[in-house]
């Protein structure tokens, strides 16, 4: 329909005649020529800053925007009509049942994810924009099993996380080339409900991830004030909340700011991903290897002081400091249990609400109501700008303090080991977020697991238990004792074979890949129609 642009997927041609018009695509194609470039030239950046780290240049706040930290008289804009007071909100993906349950949950906000929390078939990603279009029109009730699913009247506040810059979307090449899984996920949802959306007295709202410098901040920014221009809507109606997930953005959160300041609504604490990242910059640097997963937690040195300097860099700027997701969930019929998973999120979300923050995230609704006791009783507001944190003082070294208690051990392997192959094999099936042992696990998490097990052999950690030395055989043998007993109506066989020999390739490379989704992304493009080429070997 548009020159330059082809689709090369037939799956969900219904939704795809609904989201993909003519119209639509030639705002993708104008994004992808206008925003294509630099997107790629900060990607090859990532490249030169971790062949600085590896070769022992130490992260620090930069120094060519000390002004900018220094300077206390700027301001991020106030929050956005709906996002007054986030103190609850959900998540999960934009799959339609989650959508009215998540909506209706009693969350302040719902963050729909076509991220982490999505395996990005094309079928999830086309049917997800028309999920999120029909919810915000009110045209998203229907009945399964004979249960009826209904918007209430009065549904959290939509926010939608695009994929990270780092993501392609095969499906869709502008000029012979994939078009950004950041910029798809947006100009989709923009275009097609931006203007109803401020119609109705709200706004369009986003949650940007895995951004690693403020040059990517800016260029979310450019893309923003393109986008309104674009359809003729008032600068600075869009809001924006930057996820705090990788390391070298932590060094950067006042400049990201600074650089979203109109369309700003805050930053989150992205834990899980943080931890990931964290391990994989530091991954020439033997002293970063941390212990079991488990054991990685909020109170630890290095995430603590994470946590601290960016409330206080919210806060002074006038923005939210949301807080993160805690992993448990409900435990059915096991009341004991049930009862020690409960309150170890009573006592995540009582951190939270007292260390200062504005919010959190939750990812069932079952939990809403821990979450919203504990904020209710601690945060009269709306919000705590008022909570400054003038006492925190945060140095580089704070931000790297690896001294963690815990040990490295045989069942924190073989649970590295489940969740790696157990979580990729779904999310190969098409499923991005799983419970396993009571955990809601997504690619963030899989992620932390397998770069622990590439870092364990790459330094052969011995094991606190046994004080055997972590090898790639050792892991072979744990991933050819495990995969068998996952394989079940939703893990298939043949994805788990995919993902054992991908796992046993990780932890014999010289360093882990950047991202295992960019990695298997080519197994589901070719299964949805793509040409084989994206099927690149990754093992």
């Amino acid at each position: 329909m548009v020159q330059g642009v082809q689709i090369h997927s037939t799956q969900a041609q219904d939704a795809q005649a609904q989201v993909l018009t003519e119209d639509a695509l030639k705002f993708i194609a104008a994004l992808h020529r206008t925003f294509e470039s630099t997107r790629q030239s900060l990607l090859v950046a990532r490249e030169a800053a971790q062949q600085r780290l590896d070769a022992g240049q130490p992260l620090d706040f930069p120094v060519e925007t000390r002004h900018i930290r220094a300077d206390p008289s700027w301001l991020c804009a106030p929050p956005g009509p709906g996002l007054e007071d986030r103190r609850v909100e959900i998540t999960g993906p934009p799959e339609r049942k989650m959508v009215i349950n998540a909506l209706n949950s009693g969350a302040k906000t719902f963050m729909a994810d076509f991220e982490d929390a999505c395996s990005p078939t094309f079928a999830n990603m086309i049917h997800g924009q028309v999920n999120l279009r029909d919810a915000i029109r009110r045209q998203i009730d229907f009945e399964s099993g004979g249960k009826p699913y209904r918007l209430t009247e009065k549904p959290a506040v939509l926010i939608v996380r695009p994929r990270g810059w780092h993501l392609d979307e095969p499906r869709v090449t502008v000029d012979n080339t994939p078009v950004s899984g950041s910029l798809f996920d947006f100009a989709l949802y923009f275009f097609h409900n931006a203007r109803e959306l401020v119609k109705r007295g709200l706004g369009p709202y986003f949650y940007l991830p895995k951004m690693e410098h403020y040059l990517e901040a800016r260029l979310w920014n450019d893309v923003f004030n393109f986008s309104q221009s674009y359809i003729g809507m008032t600068c600075g109606t869009i809001r924006a909340t930057v996820l705090i997930e990788t390391l070298p953005a932590a060094f950067q959160m006042e400049e990201i700011l600074f650089e979203l300041r109109t369309h700003s609504a805050g930053l989150n604490c992205g834990r899980w991903d943080y931890i990931f990242s964290f391990i994989k910059r530091r991954r020439a640097d033997r002293s970063a290897v941390l212990p079991d997963r488990k054991d990685v937690t909020m109170e630890v040195g290095f995430m603590d002081a994470y946590v601290r300097l960016l409330i206080q860099t919210c806060h002074r700027r006038r923005v939210a400091a949301m807080g993160g997701m805690s992993a448990q969930i409900p435990i059915k019929n096991d009341p004991q249990a049930n009862d020690v998973a409960m309150a170890k999120v009573r006592a995540d979300k009582l951190r939270e609400v007292t260390n200062g923050h504005d919010g959190t995230w939750i990812a069932h609704p079952l939990i809403n109501q821990i979450a919203m006791e504990i904020f209710n009783k601690h945060m009269l507001g709306p919000h705590q700008y008022h909570v400054r944190r003038e006492d925190v003082k945060v140095a580089a070294a704070d931000l790297l303090n690896t001294k963690v208690p815990g040990k490295i051990t045989v069942e924190g392997l073989k649970s590295n080991v489940a969740t790696s192959l157990g979580y990729s094999a779904a999310w190969l099936g098409g499923n991005g977020c799983i419970p396993l042992h009571w955990l809601m696990e997504d690619a963030a998490t899989a992620e932390i697991t397998r770069v622990q097990l590439w870092q364990y052999c790459k330094y052969g950690i011995r094991t606190s238990d046994t004080g055997e030395v972590v090898t790639p055989q050792w892991i072979d043998r744990l991933v050819d004792e495990i995969a068998p007993t996952l394989k079940s109506a939703t893990l298939a066989a043949e994805n788990l074979d995919i993902v054992s020999k991908y796992l046993k390739a990780q932890v014999r490379k010289e360093w882990p890949s950047e991202f295992l989704t960019s990695d298997l992304m080519g197994y589901l493009a070719v299964r949805d129609g793509c040409p084989a080429a994206w099927q690149r070997s990754v093992l």
